[in-house]
């Protein structure tokens, strides 16, 4: 949720921080600005539009200015609306600041602020702080810009990554964090600070994490980090392996279409060394679980967001049925204040693409408090969960920009997945041939997926048939309902048609009324242990006049007696039959999205990363 990128060099920086401001547009937002100091006078001069960055390319064009020192913030609005004065960065006296997440007690501060005379030009919360720092610097002028900071700091509530600069300090940058990500590192003369590692991979790959509580002042000559107390320390470098092509389309016409192309490899780079079909094992030695600490779990507890919580869904299938450990799982945003019941033999375990949620950090966090062992699933190195989790498991996704998820969704159902095999093999339920069978089912799924690609035009055709419907219903039964409500949220996200997943043995209690020969029933019908189910359910919505889209095992003629359209998926093993059905949701979605012209990378209203509650 918003980006930020700042440099301090010798380098002119106004391309540098539009261009970084373009590789955070993944992040969703609905304003943006840029903060630059002029080199002779240390004036920090500002240019700022609401919408898209194509605006604030024109208003720079139309009056530029540059200087080797600035910030660069894309904003998506939580404190008024999203017009030219409420977007960043904010000026107040000396200090100009750029902000992500929420100061929770800013209406006491502001009010404070007015009485001493303070004047407001936005309606953030986020002015208020550069207010604080102004008046600390203003009352104590011997305080360094680094110490003003820390001293408004102090007086603030919530969740934040800032980037401070001011007038007649033209030589630094000031930067902190808590609970909200920033990644900063120096090389060449340069120094950069970007909230998300895309923003400036272009220029460096060596990266330091901040801690929450960490500051940081940025030099030509290097860096300083201090720590919650205010101590100089160290924080180590992290080598990022990325490669900067890869955050471009490489001639996709979407981000999206790539990204799900890019899934046969992704998925080949998560299970890449840790299953052996040979020995019937998965080794996940950053999982830090023994067989004892299994053996005495009670329940293992999912808290997930969005697209991440139908992950977690179908990891309750999986895993309850190999290694035979109760799952529960929950929205993030809802776990933290039902006081859930938490005990020492809990495993509590994040899934989150960033690492950075917001709301899944809080409920993991909860979680750890109450006594339960952690784990995260997340694909960014070094994020937030991945620090604080007691084990972690890497989906190697590799950067996804598009805001709807596909390619992040899918290496988590494989993370899923081995983590219910290892689980297996630990509590004793599942022996090594029962093991090699599902590992082997697994290293498949990324041939099956690459076999699906090689044509897709049968997806463009049911899109010229069905993108002028103005409500969908997705069906399934088993770990396929959770496919169906993904299935209905990446067509709702990138089409704008209203969608609902439903369990297919719920359809008889409520959505049945809607269907008619004008609402489009997406079944997810596999050849698997619930198959006749869903096939009585396929003729209850045909006896109905519903028109339905069946998916189904290729090769399934039964189908045809009930489904208008069919979309056929490999015949491969019920345990990874959802990445599989995974991906015809997907590419169901993209082109009924792309035939509509939809802004498919930059859904309106969402965010790729959200770090607000």
């Amino acid at each position: 949720m918003c980006g930020i990128v700042g440099y301090v060099g010798t380098d002119q920086c106004a391309r540098l921080l539009l261009s970084g401001l373009r590789r955070l547009e993944y992040r969703g937002y609905d304003s943006a600005g840029i903060a630059i100091a002029d080199e002779e006078s240390g004036e920090v001069r500002l240019c700022r539009a609401e919408g898209k960055l194509d605006k604030l390319e024109q208003a720079y064009r139309d009056e530029p200015f540059d200087g080797n020192v600035g910030l660069g913030h894309t904003r998506w609005a939580t404190h008024g609306k999203p017009v030219e004065s409420n977007a960043h960065p904010h000026r107040a006296g000396r200090v100009v600041l750029a902000h992500n997440g929420i100061i929770e007690n800013y209406l006491e501060l502001k009010e404070e602020l007015v009485e001493r005379g303070r004047e407001f030009s936005s309606e953030t919360d986020t002015e208020v702080v550069a207010h604080l720092i102004d008046e600390a610097w203003s009352n104590s002028p011997q305080l360094s810009l680094h110490e003003a900071t820390q001293a408004a700091l102090d007086r603030i509530e919530g969740s934040y990554a800032l980037a401070v600069m001011a007038t007649e300090n033209p030589e630094e940058l000031v930067v902190a964090r808590n609970a909200s990500p920033m990644v900063i590192a120096h090389g060449g003369g340069c120094a950069y600070a970007a909230s998300d590692i895309p923003a400036v991979l272009s220029y460096t790959r060596d990266f330091i994490f901040l801690e929450d509580g960490d500051t940081a002042v940025l030099r030509r000559e290097g860096i300083e980090v201090f720590d919650a107390e205010g101590n100089s320390t160290e924080r180590d470098v992290k080598t990022i392996s990325w490669d900067p092509v890869s955050a471009e389309k490489q001639g996709y016409k979407h981000f999206m279409l790539k990204e799900i192309h890019e899934q046969p490899a992704r998925i080949t780079d998560t299970l890449r060394g840790r299953v052996s079909v040979d020995r019937g094992e998965v080794e996940l030695p950053e999982l830090r679980l023994d067989e004892q600490t299994v053996q005495k779990l009670d329940k293992i507890v999912f808290v997930a967001c969005g697209t991440s919580n139908y992950a977690a869904q179908i990891a309750k299938y999986l895993i309850e049925e190999v290694a035979r450990i109760p799952v529960e799982t929950d929205l993030a945003s809802e776990f933290r204040y039902r006081n859930p019941l938490i005990t020492d033999n809990t495993l509590a375990i994040a899934i989150s693409q960033s690492g950075e949620t917001a709301d899944t950090l809080a409920a993991i966090r909860e979680a750890g408090e109450l006594g339960a062992r952690t784990l995260g699933i997340v694909n960014v190195i070094e994020s937030t969960i991945a620090r604080e989790a007691d084990g972690v498991i890497y989906t190697h996704a590799g950067p996804e920009i598009g805001v709807a998820s596909t390619k992040a969704f899918t290496t988590q159902l494989a993370a899923v997945s081995m983590l219910a095999i290892k689980l297996g093999r630990l509590t004793g339920r599942l022996d090594v041939e029962e093991a090699r069978t599902l590992i082997e089912a697994l290293r498949e799924v990324p041939n099956h997926m690459e076999a699906m690609l090689e044509d897709t035009s049968q997806y463009e055709q049911l899109a010229r048939s069905y993108h002028e419907a103005r409500s969908f219903l997705y069906l399934g039964r088993g770990h396929q309902f959770p496919i169906a409500a993904e299935g209905a949220l990446k067509l709702k996200e990138i089409s704008y048609i209203h969608a609902e997943g439903y369990a297919a043995g719920e359809m008889k209690h409520g959505p049945i009324a809607l269907i008619d020969n004008e609402m489009p029933v997406v079944v997810l019908a596999p050849k698997n242990s619930v198959y006749e189910k869903v096939k009585s359910n396929l003729e209850e919505v045909k006896a109905r006049g519903g028109r339905i889209i069946a998916i189904g095992t290729e090769g399934d003629e039964r189908l045809e007696t009930f489904a208008d359209d069919i979309i056929a998926m490999p015949d491969v093993a019920e345990f990874v039959q959802p990445m599989v059905s995974a991906l015809v949701v997907q590419l169901l979605a993209y082109y009924i999205a792309d035939f509509k012209g939809t802004d498919i990378d930059q859904p309106r209203n969402l965010a790729k990363s959200v770090t607000v509650e």
